[in-house]
């Protein structure tokens, strides 16, 4: 496996501890539909939260969480709008962003609600 893919996957798993910790409720993994991903679904309470996770190795070219541009957020509005439509979710929904940086020292930055859709 390429070494971005496994940083992306420990990334991942390093999300999931953290995420479960805080009391998420984890639905799926790498949700998807066409060529649309959600990285973790998840419910934080009654709130259907879809999770971008960014990992890198370095942060050089800035924080883990400045790489979800505005592309990358339509296409996660794109995948939600999905998702909603798949499970018949009614209630409130949020996008967080989990950054994690697997330099010295590692760690993991949460950030709930940091974009939305219109």
């Amino acid at each position: 496996m390429a070494k971005h893919l496994e940083q992306g996957k420990k990334g991942e798993q390093m999300a999931l501890s953290h995420l479960t910790a805080l009391g998420y409720q984890i639905l799926s993994l790498n949700w998807r539909t066409g060529k649309l991903e959600v990285d973790i679904l998840a419910y934080d309470g009654d709130i259907l939260v879809f999770v971008e996770v960014k990992t890198r190795s370095s942060n050089a070219h800035g924080e883990p969480a400045d790489f979800v541009d505005i592309q990358k957020q339509r296409k996660l509005i794109r995948a939600a709008r999905a998702c909603i439509e798949e499970r018949g979710h009614q209630g409130d929904i949020r996008f967080d962003i989990v950054s994690v940086y697997l330099g010295e020292p590692a760690y993991i930055h949460l950030i709930k609600d940091a974009f939305w859709s219109e």
